[in-house]
Order: C-alpha cells, then structure tokens, then sequence
C-alpha cells in the first residue's frame, strides 16, 4: 500500500484525538492530505533582533536570551502569568492570559532559549503575549529552514494546542517517516521542456524552504502540476465525448434555413455572429455530439444565433428545444422565437408550470407525432411525460442555474443524444470558463450589432439626487421610460422592502399623477400581479419602474433609456452590468445611473469606476473575479468546484494556459497514456477518476 494513504493518527505525534481534529477541522484525512496542506505564508526566521532594537509593529520577531524572573498577577478577571526576558542590551515581558499553571511547569530560568511572536509596547515596556519558546540547543539542531512556513488554522484548532509550531513538528515527522520518498508525476520531458524542479524536491522546498529563490520553484512546480491535471481530465472528457457519444449528422442546409437566410434576417449579421453560426454548423454536420457553450454580452444577439441553429436541425428533419431557468425568460424567449417562426410558418408552442390542461395535452401530442417543430419551455419540459419524435438540438440558457441530474432527463428522451448548445450572458472570464468549461467547446459572440448606441454610465452620489430627478423629468418629457431599482439583500428582507417601499413613496410624492404613473414590482407580490404592472409599463402606461432585481433577467421595454440603480455599492458588479443591459435596447442614447452612499469601500469604488468606463462585459467579468475570487462568481452551487491547494485562477491565469496547453499536447501524441513514459501521469490521473474529485457535475 502507498504509505501516503495511511491514515492521519497513524503518524507520531497525532494519536486519535488530534486526528479527529485534524479530519473535522481541515480535512485531513492521510499522510497525503498533510502533505498536500500548503502554507499560506512564510515568516523570515533568518534575523535575531535584540531588545534595544524592537519596533513597535505587527511583524513577528525573534530573540535570543533567557527569563530572570516569573510572577503571577491578579487582574480584574482572573490571572495573568508575567515573565521578565533578558539579553544583553535590555528586559521586556512575555505573557500568557491562559493555561498559567501548565505553562509556569515549563519555563526554565537562566538557560539560553529563543523566543518567537508579536510585540506590543505598553508604558514604554515591550511586551510578548503567549510567544513560541524553545530551547536555542533544541532551536538549532530542528530541521529548520530560513522561511519559516505558517500554515492555515482555526480557532478550534488553536485552542486544543495544535499550534503552528505542531504542525511544523508533524511535517518534520512526516518526512522523516517516509524519508522524503515522492513519486514523481510528471514526464520527464515535460520536466526538462518547462525547467521544472522534480516532485520531492518541491515538496521539501514548499514546506521547508531553503531559500526564496527555491521556494519560487517549488511553487511554480505544485501550482503547475495541479493546474495540469485538472485540464488534462477535462480536455480528455471531451475527447472521450466525441469519440464515444454519437450525433446526427446535421449534413443538410435547407429550405428553411436559407429562406430565413436570404429573406428574413431583420439586420445583417455580425462578423462575430458569423463566425460563431459558422463553428455551430461544422460541430452540428459531424456524427459526434456537439457540446457547445455560447457566450454573449445582454443583446449580442445570441437569439438569432439560436434560432438559425434550430433551423438546422429543423432542415434535417428534427426538432429542437430551448430550456429557460424562469418562466419570465422563457417567455421572453417565446415571443422573440415566435416572431421569427411565424415568418416561416413553423410552429412553436410554450410550455412552462403555468400552461392549461388542455393546451399542455396538445402540446405532448405534437411533441410525439413531430408535427411541433419547436419547443420553449422551463424545467416543465425535463417531466417524463414530455417525449420527443426525435429531438435534435437542445438549447440551455443561462446553464448555471440548472443541475445535471437535470439535463441529462433531456438526453434520455432520445437514443441518441440531441446536439447541445448552452447560452449565458454572464461574462465568463476566459480563464475560468477555461477551468470550468474546459470540456465544452466555446463560441464567443464579442461585438454588438449596428445600429446599437453604447449606454452612457454615470456615478452619482445622493446629494446629487435633485440634478437626478430633474434629468429623469426631461427624458420623461422625451417620451422616455424609466427603470428605478432597489438592492434585495435576502439577509433583511424587512429593511429591504421597507427601502423600496420608502423610495417607491418618494417617487410618487416627486412625480405626482396625473402627469406621471409609476409601476412598482416586487418579489412579495403575487405572479399575476407582477405580469399586469410589467404589461402596463412595457406598453408604455406608466413611466416609471420601480423594482428590486426581478428585472435583471427578463422583461424587454426598447422604450426604457434610463436605469437607475439605487445603493449601488450594494450590488455586485456582474450583476450591475446585467442591469444596465435592460435599457439600451432601441435606438435611443441610453444612460446608466448608479447612486451611491458618500461613504465608499475601495471595492466599492472599483466597481463604479469599472462600470462607468466599459460596456464591455468581458473586461467587467475579469475585474469581478479579482475582487470577488472564482467561488463567488459561480454561486456556491459551483463554489466547490475550485477549491484549488495552491494554485489560484486569478493570479496564476498564464500558467493556466500553458497548463492546458501542456496537457492538449500529452494527448494528442498519447490519449490513452498507454505510453511508457506517461505511466506515472496515468497512475495519478486514474485515482483522480477513481475520486471523482473533478467536478463530474459540471457537464
């Protein structure tokens, strides 16, 4: 058996108390997890400082000398145990607030001992609460090295005494147990191609470091190899994919598509739109099945892409379907849909939780006989009664919100799976969408279509609130309609709806019927309700929407030209740009206004800067991802999906890309790694399969 699977409490030092402690707390289950336990910094413990040279700051500090004295003082609540430290150029104070008596067995007078910790200064006296002590013939014969190695805790962790400093004696333990013995993973060429250091010499150096020049390497060679494998198990799922998963061959462009083609575009298609039709027809025309992710900012026109690929399929003698997360979306995409398909008198039909009996029983029957060409439609089309004649193209937007259990109900309706295409407007940034999609093909559209003017984004504090309102009146004045939108904070639901409630008042009192009307929309409302102030609005009856984020996906007014957005500061900046993409759909100068408190987080400010200075949503996803980090961007659904050891997505996106480069190349010339060179890649890459520890649930 490998000695790294041997469980944790085996190891000296651990026992079975401190290995529960260690499973519960960190995850630590065997030799290998403490080995795969990075530090998250290091301390320079190179430098001895002397009394007469402390500072007063937060940096930790060592000294060399001896305690001359040891008291124990009351204080209001209970104790605190004093001992007076000695070197050659002064006295300070260590202290301890906990375990005196413990403690007080073990402190020695009058021996040379090395102490270790923060200082604070109080009445010009130095003072080092709860130090490391150890005794300088111990201190120089550990295995030691100049960067000492901090590694991750927990308050729990601490309280039981596993400090820093026992961590450090288990890893030492560790290594000497299995006398640094690390199989190497990686393929000597790939080794000596990318100058990497070998496999025990990085571990050693990243828990151990010599120096800052072999911490480095020890570094790029485990964030390499961690990176590496993650691309080469998702490059090699869609290798296997479209080796084994069968496809119609979508070989025909037909009548349907070419009349739409030549006849019906309402615009001229972007070079962008082109060039994704053109990737979605060649995927569609083999005989494997297409698995495609479409990227698109709010209004790149990724609609006409879906429907020109439903043609396809539909030109072939299938049927496609389009999947929205909400009733409101896939409403939307019906109306859009519909208008297109009636040019071609193809029917569409919509099925969602909402649809009558009798219209639902239509449905199914036209579904099985294929005579209903297409579908749109909410999870109510995933239900078992749904069956397909033959379904050939599926479409998913906004993927994220969609479980696999649940797309995969949509491939078994047929023996052979449909051809997928999945949409979002979410702004992927690449080097996520290369860690999370790394086994979809992807299609980006990346240029807006003509005629669109880019919305104008400006900041605005609450002061400047009257200037505001005036500026509201004259585009009102215009003809124009106006969104107004409050931050929902799940947390306090109370105080939100009270704010809307607050600003929906003040709206009112400011603009006054009969000259203005105002719509609100809120999620506390019933879904009837909601529909008949969203129609009066889209009709242009009122001129004002008030509303929290229930518009952030959805309803489609071209008239809207101005959004403002309420507390901005409270909002994340993917989902401010979502927002902003709901007006700017005519051919109006649109604008964007976010208030703001005076008060603002440097984030905070970011966020509005970034906002004012780009519409593009590319650009916005990769500031959004340095601010909030990978887990948040995804939602928590996905959040497990990266917890990476040591490398990190944001920081390390280069050697991401040659990570996958590397990982395309080994299989290219080796996809079974049946090599005798790739043995040891192939050894890893199995218990990683074996573990499922890749997000499986991803595709």
């Amino acid at each position: 058996m490998d000695a790294l699977q041997t469980p944790i409490e085996y190891l000296k030092g651990v026992g079975p108390n401190r290995g529960q402690l260690l499973r519960s707390e960190l995850g630590i289950h065997t030799y290998s997890d403490l080995l795969q336990l990075y530090p998250n910094r290091y301390i320079d413990r190179t430098r001895y400082y002397k009394i007469n040279e402390l500072q007063p700051s937060s940096a930790e500090v060592q000294l060399v000398g001896k305690l001359i004295h040891i008291k124990l003082v009351e204080q209001k609540r209970g104790k605190r145990l004093v001992a007076t430290f000695v070197d050659e150029t002064g006295q300070m104070e260590l202290v301890w607030f906990q375990g005196h008596k413990f403690i007080k067995d073990q402190l020695q007078l009058n021996v040379p001992l090395v102490i270790f910790g923060k200082c604070s200064v109080f009445n010009g006296v130095y003072s080092m609460p709860h130090p490391e002590i150890e005794l300088l013939k111990d201190h120089e014969q550990s295995l030691r090295s100049a960067l000492q190695a901090v590694y991750p805790s927990t308050e729990k962790l601490a309280n039981k005494g596993i400090s820093n400093r026992v961590m450090h004696k288990l890893l030492q333990l560790l290594f000497l147990e299995t006398q640094a013995r690390f199989e190497e993973t990686l393929p000597v060429a790939l080794l000596d191609e990318l100058k990497l250091i070998p496999k025990n010499a990085a571990l050693f150096n990243i828990h151990f470091p010599k120096s800052t020049d072999a911490l480095a390497k020890a570094q790029f060679r485990l964030k390499f190899e961690e990176l590496f494998f993650i691309q080469l198990q998702l490059i090699s799922k869609n290798l296997i994919r479209k080796q084994k998963i069968k496809g119609h061959p979508f070989a025909a462009v037909g009548h349907y598509f070419s009349t739409f083609f030549e006849q019906h575009l309402p615009f001229d298609l972007t070079n962008a739109q082109k060039r994704v039709l053109k990737e979605i027809r060649n995927d569609m025309g083999k005989p494997a099945q297409m698995n495609r992710l479409l990227q698109g900012d709010v209004g790149s026109g990724k609609t006409i892409v879906a429907f020109m690929s439903m043609l396809l399929a539909i030109d072939n003698g299938f049927q496609a379907c389009l999947m929205a997360p909400t009733e409101i979306l896939a409403n939307q995409h019906f109306l859009g849909l519909g208008e297109l398909a009636a040019l071609l008198g193809i029917e569409i039909r919509l099925l969602t939780g909402s649809t009558k009996t009798a219209a639902r029983k239509e449905i199914h029957e036209g579904l099985e006989s294929g005579k209903l060409q297409i579908i749109v439609g909410t999870h109510a089309l995933l239900e078992d009664k749904v069956q397909f004649a033959h379904l050939g193209l599926a479409i998913i937007d906004e993927q994220h919100r969609f479980g696999v259990a649940q797309r995969s109900k949509l491939w078994q309706k047929n023996e052979i799976p449909p051809h997928v295409l999945v949409m979002t407007a979410t702004p992927i940034p690449r080097t996520l969408a290369m860690s999370l999609y790394g086994d979809l093909d992807i299609s980006v559209i990346d240029e807006l279509p003509p005629g669109r003017k880019p919305i104008q984004t400006v900041h605005r504090f609450d002061a400047n609130r009257l200037k505001v309102w005036k500026f509201i009146k004259d585009e009102i004045a215009k003809g124009r309609q106006i969104y107004m939108v409050f931050p929902l904070i799940q947390e306090s639901e109370k105080m939100d709806f009270k704010n809307l409630m607050e600003g929906y008042e003040a709206v009112s009192r400011d603009f006054p019927l009969p000259q203005y009307a105002v719509s609100i929309v809120h999620g506390q409302m019933k879904a009837a309700e909601k529909d008949s102030e969203m129609k009066r609005f889209a009709e242009g009856k009122t001129q004002i929407m008030v509303a929290t984020t229930v518009i952030e996906v959805g309803v489609n007014v071209p008239n809207a030209s101005v959004m403002i957005i309420e507390s901005a500061e409270r909002f994340g900046l993917s989902q401010l740009h979502q927002l902003r993409g709901r007006v700017g759909r005519g051919a109006e100068q649109s604008y964007c206004i976010l208030m703001t408190a005076h008060q603002l987080s440097s984030d905070s400010k970011t966020r509005m800067e970034t906002m004012c200075r780009t519409n593009d949503g590319f650009e916005i996803a990769e500031v959004d991802l340095k601010l909030r980090g990978p887990g948040d961007i995804l939602g928590t659904q996905q959040s497990g999906v990266l917890q990476l050891r040591i490398a990190d997505l944001v920081r390390d996106r280069d050697l991401l890309q040659i990570a996958r480069h590397e990982a395309i190349k080994l299989l290219k010339e080796d996809p079974s790694l049946s090599l005798p060179q790739h043995q040891a890649v192939r050894k890893v890459y199995l218990e990683l399969v074996k573990k499922k520890n890749i997000w499986n649930y991803i595709s």
